[in-house]
């Protein structure tokens, strides 16, 4: 057990470039599917957040339970759509980066979607009448909230990108875990594991974890730096 740690710290530290390889394409996946998360799901949670309409609870109850969605459905779904005999087949995207992408997004957009609503609603309640009383257009008094709530939706960001980089089951279905194209370090490390590697997914779990624990830190800091101020 003692040599597969000190392995994994050496592959780490001398720059192993299979190693970094998988790194590397984790954070560029995940960070794509964040990016395309937060176009969707922020303007999505703002529209529910200041709009009034029929079946907007149902909506915000949907986003609510998708949260919790499982990601091997996620997962399923997505490679019925891209397999060959689905209806996007022809775009040959099954086996492919942008298929993980496709797949992590849909787990991280009801999070952003749904909390921040949540958050900017709070702000809008509170601002309301003041906002109309001021004959404030819609629009500035939506990025009022905004710059207002952007150590919040801050966190929510971060919290998407916690969920979409330490994602196993829906990108290893529409992924395939395919060594130098489709391999990040969640699939790597359960197919190292279960090859006896123990000194690779040692260093990747390693890896991973110093990932999640900068991100939290960061929410941290970045939420007392905003008490501060």
């Amino acid at each position: 057990m003692s040599e597969s740690f000190y392995t994994a710290f050496y592959l780490i530290i001398s720059g192993d470039p299979n190693l970094y390889e998988i790194i590397l394409l984790s954070i560029k996946v995940s960070l794509a599917s964040l990016l395309g998360s937060v176009i969707v799901g922020l303007p999505l949670g703002a529209f529910l957040a200041t709009h009034r309409f029929r079946f907007r609870s149902i909506l915000i109850s949907v986003l609510n339970a998708l949260m919790g969605m499982p990601p091997v459905v996620v997962g399923l779904i997505v490679y019925l759509y891209l397999s060959r005999t689905g209806p996007l087949g022809f775009l040959s995207l099954l086996y492919t980066p942008t298929a993980m992408i496709i797949a992590q997004m849909l787990l991280v957009i009801p999070i952003i979607a749904a909390l921040s609503t949540q958050i900017i609603e709070d702000l809008h309640n509170e601002y309301r009448d003041l906002f109309y009383s001021l004959n404030v257009p819609t629009f500035k008094a939506l990025i009022a909230y905004l710059v207002d709530a952007r150590i919040s939706l801050l966190t929510v960001v971060l919290a998407g990108f916690g969920r979409a980089i330490s994602e196993v089951g829906a990108v290893s279905i529409v992924g395939g875990n395919i060594d130098h194209l489709t391999r990040v370090m969640t699939t790597a490390i359960a197919l190292e594991t279960s090859k006896g590697n123990l000194s690779l997914a040692l260093a990747l779990g390693f890896i991973l974890l110093a990932v999640a624990v900068g991100v939290n830190l960061f929410a941290t800091r970045a939420k007392y730096w905003a008490m501060d101020n």
